[in-house]
């Protein structure tokens, strides 16, 4: 503000510059006396002035032109007006600050009498509380009195309870029959004796020794009395015809408190229970499983011997060992069949012998096995858990069945040394392997050790059947064995069904130890082959018997599993090599000419002019002879491959094969007479290539079938006018009716060409045509002509 003012007065003057007048302002004041007077030190007073010049008072102040001296002295004046007026305002009131005084006092005398009644009821309360604090003592130490009191009469209830023998549980102990009330009272004596064995102060006391003696009787009369009652339970399962299951989860686990009473408080007693139980079981057991096998025994059907052999001749046995047996059993040797279904059945019951014996049923022994094996496991399953649950021990379960354990390894040791079937013993294995799952599967570890044991028993035995079936195909008699018969061998039929059971036994076990065997087998069995072929004068039927073994063999494998192994692989490669070589063969025989000169002169490159060119004389004899009889040769192929194999679908496969050959031979045929240079139409008239302007041919697809590609053939033949042209030249024509001819057809082309009706004997050359056409037709085919070649 005093800058604004300051700008203004300065405008009035002209632009001369203003500035602040500190000596008119203060006037007339004497800065050093007042300095002097009042000691006051003035540093820093003009920083002070220089920031007073913004106040606004002071502005205000300076506007007004008004000194400071005039400015204090109005502001001293107005202080004083002041003052009086508040001296004035409390003189008017002074009545009423009298009456507040009087009011102020009367409450101070209030307030010192409610002093006084505050501290007299201080004093009450604090006498109050200490009597509270007396009766609070009083009262705890009551309660602390009361509860040792009630402790101690707990603990002397307890021990009364616990010693005191009432006249009730003396009767039932002695006197009462053992039930669930005679069980309950056991438990109450039970905790009496264990009680007064387990604290040394309780030992010591005078009341334990006035009962102890009659505890001690108590507790010899109840051992002794358990004992006989467990005895006579025990002897019951010694009945004949006793369902031992039930009698152990209906009677004998009611009264498991018994054996733990007996175990607690009579020890001796105790084993002599679990003895006489052991003892019981293992003879009952015993005596079960022995009449089980002996009836098992009776329903067994011998499937084979040690001259049931893959190598071995049948008619040097059959008549003696074999004349008593049906003639079904015999295909079981070798053939799994409906022996496989035992493996469906593991969960199956075990087979009831009389019922069986009724329907006069015989069966493998492999059912009688799985039967006798399932029997064991539910046998040993419940008798483990009843072990466990009513005497707390599992180890006594091998005491138990260490009888029945004997009684089947006898058994066995019987068995095996007799079993010569190599299809049962696999099946056997494999049985045993699937109870061991079983087993798993319930948890029940008690037969693991006796499983293991067979399977390492079964196992041997399989292998030294396996060898002797080996040795009878490596040292069989060729000429024994040997008979003039191209169709597929026993004994090879018999490797095929044996070796397609094995496989099928091994498809879902993996078993690489067999899958060797096999391969050491089907060696043997591919040196038997080629031995018993050689036996053959004909190399042909050699072929054929092979073929015929071959196609057999892996038929019989198809059946085992659907890719067959590498044992089948191998078959198949073996027929088909052999396949060729029959068709060629079968070839040669109807056809031995056309293929010579093929092979001969059809491989020789064109382009190299070196070779000797075919000519007319080497062709026309073969052409000939091939158009002659290639129809009869084919049927002759047909009749000989239907005769020679026995398999119809083989057969086909092979004729098939031999057809697409020939057309393979005769395209190579053709090949050769387009290298003909004698005469461009001498040349292509050999060659069925006449008025087309290409030759006939068909490309043979893989895997046709052979009527498939002879139709496509004849529609080709057809369609290049070939059968037309063979036709027209099948006679000779001389000039004459080769004039006559020339002019019927230009006859014949005026009329169409302008429209007229045909001429009288048009009819009857139609009609002649006609018949001429079914006479030709008779003998229609794709061959080449009768006659030569044509000039």
């Amino acid at each position: 503000m005093a800058e604004v003012a300051g700008n203004t007065s300065a405008n009035a003057n002209n632009g001369q510059k203003s500035f602040f007048d500190l000596g008119s302002f203060v006037g007339d004041l004497n800065i050093e006396d007042e300095t002097a007077s009042a000691d006051i030190s003035l540093e820093g007073l003009e920083e002070e002035l220089q920031e007073c010049k913004t106040d606004d008072v002071v502005a205000n102040i300076l506007s007004k032109g008004t000194t400071l001296r005039e400015y204090t002295k109005g502001v001293e004046n107005n202080l004083r007006q002041v003052e009086l007026d508040s001296i004035q305002d409390y003189i008017k009131e002074s009545d009423n600050l009298v009456s507040l005084h009087d009011q102020i006092r009367d409450c101070d005398l209030i307030l010192t009498q409610m002093e006084t009644l505050l501290s007299g009821f201080q004093g009450e309360i604090g006498s109050i509380s200490s009597d509270i604090k007396i009766l609070q003592e009083k009262s705890m130490d009551m309660g602390l009195r009361l509860k040792n009191r009630k402790v101690a009469e707990s603990k002397l209830a307890k021990f009364v309870e616990d010693i005191i023998v009432p006249p009730r549980m003396i009767g039932i102990i002695v006197d009462g029959e053992v039930n669930e009330e005679y069980m309950r009272t056991l438990e109450i004596l039970s905790k009496k004796l264990k009680y007064s064995d387990a604290d040394l102060m309780v030992k010591t006391s005078k009341a334990l020794k006035d009962v102890r003696p009659e505890l001690e009787r108590l507790r010899q009369k109840a051992v002794s009395k358990v004992f006989d009652f467990m005895v006579q339970k025990l002897y019951s399962l010694r009945k004949p015809k006793t369902n031992i299951q039930i009698l152990q989860q209906s009677v004998l686990l009611k009264y498991k408190y018994i054996l733990s009473f007996l175990k607690e408080h009579g020890k001796e007693v105790y084993l002599e229970v679990r003895a006489a139980y052991t003892d019981t079981m293992n003879k009952v057991l015993s005596a079960q499983f022995r009449a089980y096998i002996q009836a098992l025994e009776k329903l067994q059907l011998d499937i084979a011997t040690s001259n049931d052999l893959i190598g071995v001749e049948t008619r040097s046995t059959g008549l003696f060992l074999r004349g008593r047996e049906p003639l079904k059993n015999r295909s079981a040797v070798f053939a799994l069949g409906k022996r496989i279904n035992i493996l469906k059945e593991i969960e199956e019951p075990p087979l009831i012998p009389h019922i069986a014996e009724a329907s006069s049923k015989k069966y493998p022994y492999e059912v009688l096995f799985r039967s006798l094996h399932k029997l064991l496991m539910d046998t040993a399953s419940s008798e483990y858990l009843f072990c466990d649950d009513f005497f707390g021990e599992q180890t006594m379960f091998y005491d138990i069945f260490a009888g029945p354990f004997s009684v089947i390894d006898e058994h066995f040791g019987t068995i095996l040394p007799n079993s010569f079937d190599a299809i049962g013993l696999m099946l056997m294995i494999r049985i045993i392997y699937h109870h061991q799952l079983v087993m798993s599967r319930r948890r029940i570890p008690c037969l693991d050790s006796y499983l293991d044991k067979v399977n390492i028993a079964l196992w041997p035995r399989f292998k030294m059947v396996f060898d002797l079936h080996l040795n009878s195909l490596r040292n069989a008699n060729i000429r024994t064995l040997w008979e003039d018969d191209v169709h597929p061998h026993y004994v090879i039929r018999r490797y095929a069904e044996f070796t397609a059971s094995l496989i099928h036994l091994n498809i879902e076990y993996g078993d690489g130890q067999l899958e060797l065997n096999l391969e050491r087998l089907r060696m043997a069995v591919d040196d038997l082959l080629v031995k018993l072929a050689q036996m053959f004068a004909k190399h042909k039927q050699q072929t054929v018997f092979l073929i015929n073994n071959y196609d057999m063999i892996i038929s019989v494998l198809k059946e085992a599993g659907p890719d067959g192994g590498k044992i089948q692989q191998h078959f198949e490669e073996l027929l088909k090599n052999n396949t060729s070589i029959f068709v060629e063969e079968l070839l040669l025989e109807h056809f031995s000419d056309l293929i010579k000169f093929v092979k001969a002169r059809g491989s020789e490159d064109p382009s190299i002019g070196t070779e000797r060119p075919i000519t007319i004389a080497e062709v026309e004899p073969i052409v000939k002879d091939f158009a002659s009889r290639w129809k009869a040769a084919v049927e002759l192929m047909h009749n000989d491959v239907i005769t020679s194999f026995s398999n119809f679908l083989c057969g086909m496969d092979i004729l098939r094969a031999a057809l697409t050959q020939l057309l393979l031979y005769y395209t190579r045929l053709s090949d050769c007479i387009k290298r003909i240079n004698v005469c461009p139409s001498l040349a292509y008239a050999s060659t069925l290539f006449f008025r087309s302007a290409y030759n006939v041919q068909v490309i043979v697809d893989d895997n046709e079938h052979e009527e498939k590609l002879i139709g496509r053939f004849r529609r080709e033949v057809m369609r290049a006018g070939v059968i037309q042209e063979c036709k027209r030249r099948r006679f000779f024509e001389n000039t004459q009716d080769k004039d006559k001819r020339k002019t019927r057809e230009a006859a014949k082309r005026n009329r169409r060409r302008r429209g007229l009706p045909p001429s009288r004997n048009f009819g009857q050359d139609k009609q002649e045509t006609s018949k001429n056409k079914r006479n030709d037709d008779d003998g229609d085919n794709w061959e080449l002509p009768d006659g030569g070649i044509p000039n």
